[in-house]
């Protein structure tokens, strides 16, 4: 059974309905130390109440992207992992979490697709859609990133990301197009489960 297939977990609180859902994330840092940033993201999101863990991808290296068209500044490659979660949260409240996360971590947003101690994206949050530009979902370009897909395929590959496909298919494709954009697997980085 893939997290697709999973019914939501509903609970009652207070007179209230909520709604359980599976998110992914990806996270991505190629300033400073890379591991050790994104190992502070992973224990960062789970330190308050609202996410229990469900698995995190292996760790992966590639070369910064930028959309066909789009210049990239001179940096150094990513360090990049997938992170699934279920949570009961809000998409709003986990967003602020996010940024809280990126700010505390001292993400600046000078150079767009310039170097980041940290990206955090929210890729999917259950089946809910939402064209609001503060929070897209899915992720608008996750069909078009290596980055993402290939991590993600590693746990979920028979997930379906909506209005694309299954994620293993699509990873396959991003891969087989090679070159900058190919993801690199580092066997010889592992993170810790946040406690």
């Amino acid at each position: 059974m893939t997290a697709s297939d999973r019914m939501p977990d509903r609970t009652a609180t207070g007179g209230h309905m909520l709604v359980q859902h599976r998110v992914v994330f990806s996270i991505g840092s190629n300033l400073g130390d890379r591991l050790d940033n994104i190992q502070e993201a992973v224990d960062a999101l789970f330190d308050a109440p609202g996410l229990s863990f469900v698995a995190f991808s292996p760790v992966y290296e590639t070369a910064p992207f930028a959309p066909p068209g789009e210049s990239i500044p001179e940096q150094g490659d990513f360090l990049n992992i997938v992170l699934i979660a279920d949570t009961r949260l809000p998409p709003e409240n986990l967003l602020e979490r996010v940024l809280n996360i990126e700010t505390s971590m001292r993400r600046e947003r000078v150079v767009r697709w310039g170097p980041r101690t940290l990206d955090i994206d929210i890729v999917t949050f259950g089946d809910i859609t939402s064209d609001d530009p503060d929070l897209t979902l899915p992720h608008p370009r996750a069909h078009e990133r290596a980055f993402v897909l290939v991590p993600w395929s590693d746990i979920e590959p028979d997930v379906l990301l909506p209005g694309h496909g299954r994620v293993g298919d699509l990873a396959e494709a991003r891969q087989a197009e090679g070159g900058a954009s190919a993801c690199r697997r580092r066997n010889d980085l592992a993170l810790q489960q946040p406690a």
